[in-house]
C-alpha cells in the first residue's frame, strides 16, 4: 500500500503486487485467527478489482493517505505496539508474583512472626492482584486486536477503491452498481465488526469489575488455615508446588513449577514448555506429610518398593491435603474404572476408606450377618496356616477393645519403654542405639526374614482370644487417622527371627524395638487389604499381672507372608527341644538356590524343571 501511495509512476506494477499480497493473506499464520473465512473471500474478490484497476495509474495523494495508509499504519503503530507493551507489563507482573512467592514460601513454621507473615500474605495478595489485573488487560488486548486486524485490512481497501471511482474518469464505467452493493455490504460488515468489538469490550470491562470488587482474602494464600474445605474425592490434581532438588550432600534448593496429574502419572510442566513430562508413576505409591527444612505443607511420595521418592511442598493447608487425598485416590488406580468420581466418593464415605490404599473396608458393618460369617469360615479354610478360625459369632467392639482406649501413632512402643523402666541402673546409651550382644539371635537364628512397614498404630486390647480384635484395631487405627488427619506413618524394617520380632531404622540400623515371639499370642493380615497386618502382644506388668497391646502396620508386601513367617518362627520355638522334629520342619519348607528359605506365595511354580530335583536333593542332603 506504501508503494501504490509513494510510487505514482509506478502504480501499475504496484497495483500487479498488491493483488498478489491480497491472494496471500490466507497463507499468514496469525495465531489469533478466527472468523477469517469472510474476510479472504472478500480480499479474493478484491484482488481481482486491483487487478482491473491496474490499467489506471492516477490518483489523489491526500485521499490515499487519509484512506488507505492511515488506517493499517494505525493498526501496526498503536494496535500492536499496545498489545506488545502489555505483554511486558504482564511478565513483569508475574515476576513480581514469582519473587513474592518465594518469600512466602520461606516462612518458617515453628515461632513464626505473625508481623512479618501478615505483611508477606498482603505483598503476596497484592503481588497476584496486579498480576491478575494486567494479564486481563493484556487478554483483552489480544481478544480486540483480532477484530482489529480485520478492520485493518478492509478500510484500506474500501479508501483504495472509493479513490479510485473519484479520481478517474472511466471510474463511472468500471465500477458498476454492483461493486457499489458489494462495498456497500463490506462496510456493513466491518461495522458489525465494530459492534462485536464493542460487546466484548463491555464484556471484558464487566469481568474486571467483578474481579476487582472480591475480598482480598480470595487472593492471599492460606487464608481459611482454620477451616479449610478440603476435596478429598479428587481424582486429577493440578497447580504450582515447590519441588525439593538436592544440588550436594548437604545443600538442597527448591524450585516452583506447575505439576498436574495425567491417568496414573504425576507430570510436571516448565515455564515456557509447550507440555508436561513425567515425573512420577503414581500406581501403588503411597504419600504422606512430612518435616522437611522447617518448611510447611510438605508431603513425600514414596514409591511401591519403599524408595524415598520426590518431596514437594504445598502454598497451603488446604493444597496439601488435597494432594495427599488426590495421589492416594490415583495410587487405587480409581482412573481406570466407568466412573471415577463415583467411586471415590463411594471410597470415601467413610473414615476407613480416606486413608487406606485398598478398596476393602466397604462390608466392614455386615461381618455380623450369616452371609458374612459364611464368607469368613471360606475365607480362613483357604488361610487355615496363617489366621486361625473365628468363633460362630462375632463379638461386640466393646468385649475386644474398650471404649475411649488412646491411641499411639508413634514408634515409641510400651514394650520398648517396659524394657527401658526395668534395666536398674544400667548405663543407656544416649543414642538409642542397641548394644551389639543384645540380640545374639541374629546369628545363629534359624529364621531371618526381613520386611518393610509402616506403622500405623498400637492400643490397648481386652483379650487375645480372636483375631477379631486385630481386625478392630485396624479399624479404629485407621479411623482416627482420619478423622484427625494423620497421614505421616514411620517406615521400619521388621526382622523375623525363630526367637523374634525386631522393628530396625532402615537409616541407622539401630533396633526401635524387639519383641520375644513367646509373647505374640495373636497374628492376623486383614482378609481384604493384604496389605495390613497386626499382631497381640502380652506384656507382664510390675504388678505382676500382664497387659495386652495390639500393634498395626501396612506392608510393601502381602501381610499373609508376614503372618507365615511369625508362625514359622512359633512352630520352629515349638519343637526346637526335639532335634528329630526339627528337622522335619525344616526339610518341609523348600529352599532356593542360595539356600535360603522360600516363604508363602514365593515358592516355584510345579512347571519348573529344576524344582523336584532340588528339593530332592536338599531333603537328601
Amino acid at each position: 500500500m506504501q508503494r501504490v501511495y509513494g510510487a505514482q509512476n509506478e502504480m501499475c506494477l504496484a497495483t500487479q503486487q498488491l493483488s498478489k499480497q491480497l491472494l496471500a493473506y490466507e497463507k499468514q499464520n496469525f495465531a489469533l485467527g478466527k472468523g477469517d473465512e469472510e474476510v479472504i473471500s472478500t480480499l479474493h474478490y478484491f484482488s481481482k478489482v486491483v487487478d482491473e484497476l491496474n490499467v489506471l495509474h492516477t490518483e489523489l495523494a491526500k485521499q490515499l493517505a487519509d484512506t488507505m495508509v492511515l488506517p493499517i499504519i494505525q493498526f501496526r503503530e498503536k494496535d500492536l505496539t499496545e498489545v506488545s507493551t502489555l505483554k511486558d507489563l504482564f511478565g513483569l507482573a508475574s515476576h513480581e508474583h514469582d519473587l513474592s512467592m518465594a518469600k512466602y514460601s520461606r516462612l518458617p513454621k515453628k515461632k513464626e512472626n505473625e508481623k512479618v507473615k501478615t505483611e508477606v500474605g498482603k505483598e503476596v495478595a497484592a503481588a497476584r492482584r496486579k498480576q491478575h489485573l494486567s494479564s486481563l488487560q493484556y487478554y483483552c488486548a489480544l481478544n480486540a486486536l483480532q477484530y482489529r486486524k480485520r478492520m485493518a485490512m478492509m478500510e484500506p481497501m474500501i479508501g483504495f477503491a472509493h479513490g479510485q471511482i473519484n479520481f478517474f474518469k472511466k471510474g463511472a464505467e468500471m465500477f458498476s452498481k454492483h461493486m457499489d452493493s458489494f462495498l456497500s455490504s463490506v462496510a456493513d460488515m466491518v461495522q458489525s465488526i465494530q459492534v462485536e468489538l464493542e460487546a466484548e469490550a463491555e464484556k471484558m470491562r464487566v469481568s474486571q469489575q467483578e474481579f476487582l470488587s472480591v475480598d482480598e482474602s480470595v487472593y492471599t494464600p492460606d487464608s481459611d488455615v482454620a477451616a479449610p474445605q478440603i476435596n478429598r474425592n479428587l481424582i486429577q490434581k493440578a497447580g504450582y508446588l515447590n519441588l525439593r532438588n538436592k544440588t550436594g550432600l548437604v545443600t538442597t534448593t527448591w524450585e516452583r513449577l506447575y505439576f498436574f496429574t495425567q491417568g496414573g502419572n504425576l507430570m510436571c510442566q516448565p515455564r515456557g514448555a509447550v507440555a508436561g513430562g513425567l515425573i512420577q508413576d503414581l500406581d501403588n505409591c503411597s504419600v504422606m506429610a512430612v518435616d522437611c527444612e522447617d518448611r510447611r505443607y510438605c508431603f513425600q511420595i514414596t514409591t511401591p518398593n519403599g524408595k524415598s521418592g520426590i518431596i514437594l511442598q504445598a502454598e497451603s493447608r488446604k493444597e496439601n491435603e488435597e494432594w495427599i487425598c488426590a495421589i492416594n485416590n490415583i495410587s487405587r488406580q480409581i482412573y481406570l474404572t466407568d466412573n471415577p468420581e463415583a467411586v471415590a466418593i463411594k471410597l470415601n464415605q467413610t473414615a476407613l476408606q480416606a486413608v487406606t490404599p485398598i478398596t476393602s473396608f466397604g462390608k466392614k458393618q455386615e461381618s455380623s450377618c450369616p452371609s458374612q460369617n459364611l464368607k469368613n469360615s471360606e475365607m480362613e479354610n483357604e488361610n487355615d496356616k496363617i489366621v486361625p478360625k473365628a468363633t460362630a459369632s462375632l463379638p461386640e467392639a466393646e468385649e475386644l477393645i474398650a471404649p475411649g482406649t488412646p491411641i499411639q501413632f508413634d514408634i515409641v512402643l510400651p514394650a520398648t519403654e517396659f524394657l527401658d523402666q526395668n534395666r536398674g541402673s544400667r548405663r543407656t546409651n544416649p543414642f538409642g542405639e542397641t548394644e551389639d550382644e543384645s540380640f545374639p539371635e541374629a546369628e545363629d537364628s534359624l529364621l531371618q526374614q526381613m520386611f518393610i512397614v509402616r506403622f500405623l498404630g498400637s492400643m490397648a486390647v481386652k483379650t487375645d482370644s480372636t483375631t477379631e480384635v486385630i481386625y478392630e484395631a485396624m479399624r479404629q487405627v485407621l479411623a482416627a487417622r482420619a478423622i484427625h488427619n494423620i497421614f505421616r506413618m514411620t517406615e521400619s524394617h521388621l526382622m523375623v527371627t525363630s526367637q523374634s520380632l525386631r522393628l530396625i531404622d532402615p537409616q541407622t540400623q539401630v533396633s526401635r524395638a524387639n519383641f520375644e515371639l513367646t509373647s505374640v499370642t495373636q497374628f492376623a493380615a486383614h482378609q481384604e487389604n493384604k496389605r495390613l497386618v497386626g499382631f497381640v502382644i502380652r506384656i507382664p506388668e510390675s504388678t505382676g499381672e500382664e497387659s495386652l497391646s495390639t500393634y498395626i502396620f501396612e506392608s510393601n508386601s502381602e501381610g499373609e507372608k508376614i503372618c507365615y513367617a511369625i508362625n514359622l518362627g512359633k512352630e520352629i520355638i515349638a519343637v526346637q527341644k526335639d532335634p528329630e522334629a526339627l528337622a522335619q520342619l525344616m526339610l518341609s519348607i523348600p529352599l532356593t538356590n542360595d539356600g535360603k528359605y522360600v516363604l508363602l506365595n514365593d515358592q516355584p511354580d510345579d512347571n519348573d524343571g529344576n524344582s523336584s530335583e532340588h528339593r530332592g536333593a536338599e531333603s537328601e542332603a
